[in-house]
């Protein structure tokens, strides 16, 4: 492993897009996972946006986040379906090479495994064309998936090669130890239908209500390294390694203090965080030469 492997989410870091790129690239990040709401909410406009992306010299990993798409019904379903085919075109615009989709909170959604499953075998035949990957992510409180091995088991059944599944370390921690739930169904996913890693840690044992953890997922999140659960983080990390996944690695790390630093600061700290990840990896390396000052 390298820095070349590791990508910071902007919503990690307070400021403009564009000192949330330079941030990033003076830290010795190659890559950048964007939120549609940095392209389209720029105040000089959309295509502002997209120049700066481009004279950043970073490479777009992922756009986020295509929510409550799954699982609807009639004029629901179509408007879902056409917002995402707009997700797609800002995807091929910027240069992304992947869209994440995170499952379904909405109380009008099917919990019809097949209907899941239908719903994003089409948004990957939508992106088949345009040479995107989806992503597709099990939020912890999900109405209906709220766990990576049926995110799995979703995935299995759309059978696309360009659909995998999104993991995402808070959401694996926030569910470790309710309900039965742990790591070991991470060894039944092949490396390749894995789509993209997020990276996070918390800093209390458990959060036990949906309430908790959407709190905690949006406010308190840090990096790899800084929180309370390193033992079951390093675990995850080999695990996804001896998967033979060889995709990027994110920071989604939304933290209220974070916000309220310079952003040199805290990609600092993601730069530590992805020594850190290296470390727990069986491919040992990310020497400091390979970070520019």
């Amino acid at each position: 492993m390298n820095l070349g492997n590791f990508s910071l989410d902007t919503i990690t870091l307070a400021g403009s897009l564009e000192s949330k790129l330079d941030a990033a690239a003076s830290a010795g990040f190659t890559q950048i996972t964007l939120w549609a709401k940095d392209l389209v909410g720029h105040p000089d406009g959309y295509e502002a946006a997209l120049n700066e992306v481009r004279a950043s010299g970073l490479r777009v990993n992922a756009i986020q986040v295509m929510r409550d798409y799954e699982g609807l019904s009639g004029p629901l379903h179509h408007y879902k379906v056409e917002t995402v085919k707009t997700m797609l075109r800002l995807c091929e615009a910027v240069g992304a090479e992947r869209l994440l989709i995170c499952s379904s909170t909405s109380a009008h959604s099917s919990g019809d495994l097949d209907h899941i499953a239908s719903d994003l075998r089409k948004v990957a035949m939508l992106a088949t064309p345009l040479g995107l990957r989806v992503g597709y992510e099990a939020l912890s409180w999900g109405r209906h998936v709220n766990d990576f091995e049926v995110s799995w088991d979703i995935v299995q059944r759309a059978d696309r090669a360009n659909l995998g599944v999104c993991i995402d370390s808070f959401h694996l921690l926030a569910n470790c130890g309710l309900n039965g739930t742990t790591f070991d169904a991470l060894a039944t996913i092949p490396g390749e239908r894995i789509a993209f890693v997020q990276l996070s840690d918390f800093l209390w044992n458990a959060v036990r209500t949906p309430e908790e953890r959407i709190d905690t997922a949006r406010h308190l999140r840090v990096f790899p390294g800084e929180g309370v659960h390193s033992a079951e983080l390093s675990r995850m990390i080999r695990m996804i390694d001896q998967s033979g996944y060889r995709g990027d690695w994110s920071f989604e790390v939304f933290n209220d203090d974070y916000v309220q630093m310079p952003g040199e600061a805290v990609a600092a700290r993601a730069r530590d965080a992805a020594m850190w990840v290296a470390a727990q990896s069986e491919r040992r390396s990310l020497p400091r030469t390979t970070i520019r000052p």
